[in-house]
């Protein structure tokens, strides 16, 4: 070995391997990651730039003027294009930016986003039981799809939901919401009259 072009910083450089996966949104794509890039169960929305200002790389991402939703969970980025544009025109430019990115061991997100403290409130019994049915019966269908429904309420047997990721803007989501989510909630719960998407 050349000692004097050796590079210690090149030989444990990560190697990023990323491969695609489409969904049921024509206008979404998973882009898979062999490790994790977010903690297991959590997850990261972004509408646009100025909801970005945590993550460089989600914000980079939105510079490309075809972006216009980036989300993060376990590992994979799900990215939402805008309509007139064609994946097989921007998969591959998308897919080798996140890859260097990755590589050159940029941060994802920015250290204060930690300091981000949600009130943590008691839920009732019926809440308890929506999330534990979202959770075993509904989220990894969704994350599968490279998107994540999130509980926001239930108040006068009306159950709310967002939609983040690939589920937001999907034209099968309303299926999904009306079909899937709300006729299972309300034959496992009785209390259960309908379920709704909370714009996000």
């Amino acid at each position: 070995m050349d000692m004097e072009n050796y590079n210690k910083d090149q030989l444990y450089k990560r190697h990023v391997n990323l491969y695609l996966e489409a969904n049921p949104n024509p206008n979404s794509m998973k882009f898979v990651a062999n490790f994790m890039l977010f903690p297991e169960g959590e997850s990261m929305d972004f509408a646009s730039v100025k909801d970005a200002a945590h993550s460089p790389l989600a914000t980079q991402l939105f510079y490309f003027d075809y972006v216009n939703r980036v989300f993060f969970m376990n590992n994979f980025i799900t990215i939402t294009k805008s309509e007139e544009t064609a994946w097989v025109d921007i998969q591959d430019p998308l897919k080798n930016f996140i890859k260097d990115y990755i590589e050159a061991d940029k941060p994802l997100f920015s250290d204060d986003i930690t300091g981000e403290q949600e009130e943590i409130q008691e839920d009732s019994e019926s809440v308890k039981k929506i999330k534990n049915i979202l959770e075993e019966y509904v989220k990894p269908a969704v994350e599968q799809d490279g998107g994540a429904i999130i509980f926001d309420s239930f108040e006068k047997g009306i159950v709310k939901l967002q939609l983040q990721g690939s589920c937001s803007g999907c034209p099968s989501s309303t299926l999904t919401l009306k079909a899937g989510i709300e006729n299972l909630l309300k034959s496992m719960m009785p209390e259960v009259e309908a379920v709704e998407a909370e714009s996000v």
